[in-house]
């Protein structure tokens, strides 16, 4: 587009003019909507010429401003101050042809300006607020008609609608739990009534006029509207999280918190990560664009990033509120039914389960006798007894024979420490020698006409290792 030839003041010009701001400034505008919009700096005369041209023709795009379930802080944050800056200027040259909130005009006449526009045709729809739905709709009325319906009838002629602020976007606080009002976004809402129209998310509470700004200005520039993400936000404003941009991010870097708020860290301007801040899952521009004149922002003004952009348009349940609260904790809240606590909660009851589940253990083993001396020798298992396995029975009286001789000589396998306080070594070689004589005489009978030796030996090295102080090496004195 060729830079159009000013033979006089522009309409816009005059504007800034009155309020101070030179044509400088209104390019330096330009240039930084360009970055919003993911152009070149080059760009700034073309949107600055887009302007102009819109001012002179009685405004850039009808623009129908419909409120939903809000507290119409996107429009405060609009009309935000007493002295007007640059980006307000420029929204005043749109045609706003109806505004709940901002229009002169009231009642039926107000309701007939909408209806003229959508006849028209060639508009875009700016919705604020949630979209309740309970009651089939009549949770809100406006001029005697269902909010939803006024919002069916008028985003079905739109080019394009756009949902700003985080309620519009995907309920917010109004889909909050309990969400008695049955709050959504509007994607999803139109979505669901098979109404076909692109829709495009600025998330935040309140959304910032700048982006706003930024989509319709790019629309009318180009024609189309700009990049969309996954959540049908605006691609390039949307693309990095808060923490990316923080100006405390460096204290982050280098492990400096603040724990307390009133503390010396935070006079230091730490980091407020510790203290709920949800900059780094929070994919907005805050840091860069501001509010109220680019003069602050939350973690600015001292406060954690409390999560605000963060929206799920097809799931109401998934809203900021619900997903980031308690706003002040490291962790979300969880929640079953009505009921919600936080994960550390959870640690110190499993803790605590754990702990009384091992005591319980502990003083059955104690009544079982399972701790002094140990369980009852068990010559069979239960399970071999009862599927009767004839190898398992022969094993079984062998290993309760060889008990039986190790009880009559004072020694007791199933407790090898018990006994080892009582005898000395020298005791305890002698029976492991009578032990073997006897374990050998035994061979030699089942086994008759065999070789004792390997029955001797395997005897021996028996009766050594039950003899043999477990936590002492082989041969070693106690």
């Amino acid at each position: 587009m060729a830079v159009r030839e000013q033979t006089g003041t522009s309409r816009l010009q005059r504007k800034l003019d009155q309020h101070g701001f030179t044509r400088r400034d209104f390019l330096k505008y330009c240039g930084c909507l360009a970055g919003m919009m993911g152009l070149s700096s080059l760009a700034a005369p073309q949107i600055a010429e887009a302007l102009e041209i819109g001012a002179e023709e009685g405004g850039l795009k009808p623009v129908i401003w419909l409120e939903g379930g809000s507290c119409t802080g996107c429009t405060e944050a609009l009309t935000q101050g007493t002295t007007p800056d640059i980006p307000q200027l420029v929204l005043e040259t749109i045609a706003l042809n109806y505004s709940e909130t901002l229009s002169a005009a009231a009642g039926h006449s107000l309701e007939q300006a909408r209806r003229e526009t959508i006849e028209a045709g060639g508009y875009l729809v700016v919705y604020e607020g949630a979209v309740p739905t309970a009651y089939d709709g009549n949770i809100l009325l406006v001029a005697g008609e269902k909010g939803t319906d006024i919002l069916l009838e008028t985003a079905k002629g739109a080019e394009a609608v756009i949902a700003l602020g985080s309620c519009a976007c995907d309920g917010g606080w109004m889909a909050a739990r309990p969400d008695d009002a049955q709050a959504m976004g509007v994607q999803r809402f139109l979505s669901e009534q098979g109404v076909d129209v692109p829709v495009v998310n600025i998330p935040c509470c309140p959304a910032n006029p700048e982006w706003l700004t930024a989509v319709i200005v790019e629309y009318v520039l180009n024609g189309t509207l700009p990049e969309l993400n996954d959540r049908n936000e605006p691609a390039a404003l949307f693309n990095q999280t808060v923490h990316d941009n923080c100006p405390r991010r460096g204290h982050f870097e280098n492990g400096e918190f603040v724990y307390e708020f009133g503390s010396e860290e935070e006079a230091k301007g730490y980091c407020l990560y510790p203290l709920g801040c949800k900059g780094p899952q929070t994919y907005a521009p805050c840091p860069i664009t501001r509010w109220n004149r680019s003069l602050s922002w939350c973690v600015e003004a001292g406060a954690p990033c409390a999560g605000c952009a963060v929206i799920n348009p097809m799931n109401p349940q998934g809203n900021w509120v619900d997903e980031n609260t308690p706003f002040l904790d490291r962790h979300k809240d969880f929640a079953v039914g009505p009921i919600s606590f936080q994960p550390t909660t959870v640690a110190a009851g499993l803790t605590v389960l754990v702990v009384a589940v091992l005591g319980v253990h502990c003083a059955g083993m104690k009544l079982a006798g399972r701790m002094d001396g140990g369980a009852d020798f068990e010559a069979e298992r239960r399970w071999d007894a009862r599927h009767d396995k004839p190898a398992a029975h022969e094993a079984a009286a062998r290993a309760q024979q060889l008990y039986d001789d190790l009880d009559e000589l004072g020694l007791e396998l199933k407790n090898t420490g018990a006994h080892r306080k009582r005898d000395a070594a020298g005791r305890k070689k002698a029976t492991a020698v009578e032990v073997a004589a006897k374990a050998q005489g035994r061979a030699a009978s089942d086994n008759a006409g065999a070789s004792a030796a390997p029955a001797e030996d395997a005897a021996a090295d028996l009766a050594d290792l039950l003899v043999r102080p477990t936590d002492e090496p082989e041969g070693g004195d106690k």
